[in-house]
């Protein structure tokens, strides 16, 4: 009797290890740093948002209304993320775009807030960026990269 329950157990220890319930490996990104690193090239504030994946405020960002010829680049590591022909004014309070800079931005799920959502991160060193919805310009993407200005550094042309 002992070996069979000792078997039934086995079988459900086995049986709860599906693919379905492994996490998600972690990327490895081409810039990496400490923390302590991080937290003496960002200011707080860009430390919580690229770091910790926190959010800005809304309407917090200076960088909400630039739409200046340029491009916006990671606050911690200079990779060019999105250029300025891109962003439009989403209401939302935070800079929008509708697309990315091929390559230089990667997605992840997020459900965090109990539902899923497409997360973005800086490709070059993983930093949070913010997240993209389907609820973006119809002519042209259909999509709205909401992004924390937190995260961004404005790059003029020329």
């Amino acid at each position: 009797m002992k070996q069979i329950i000792s078997l039934v157990i086995v079988l459900l220890i086995v049986s709860c290890q599906s693919t379905a319930q492994k996490k998600e490996k972690k990327a490895v990104f081409k810039i990496t740093k400490t923390d302590t690193e991080w937290k003496q090239i960002l200011t707080p504030l860009q430390y919580r948002v690229l770091r910790k994946a926190d959010t800005e405020p809304p309407f917090s960002s200076p960088l909400n209304k630039v739409y200046t010829k340029g491009v916006f680049v990671c606050a911690a590591c200079n990779t060019p993320l999105f250029k300025s022909k891109h962003k439009f004014d989403s209401g939302t309070g935070w800079p929008s775009f509708d697309r990315e800079i091929k390559d230089n931005v990667v997605f992840s799920t997020d459900n965090d807030l109990g539902y899923t959502r497409i997360e973005e991160h800086c490709a070059g060193c993983g930093g949070h960026l913010g997240h993209v919805f389907d609820d973006g310009p119809k002519e042209t993407t259909g999509k709205r990269h909401c992004i924390n200005g937190a995260a961004l550094k404005f790059i003029p042309e020329n």
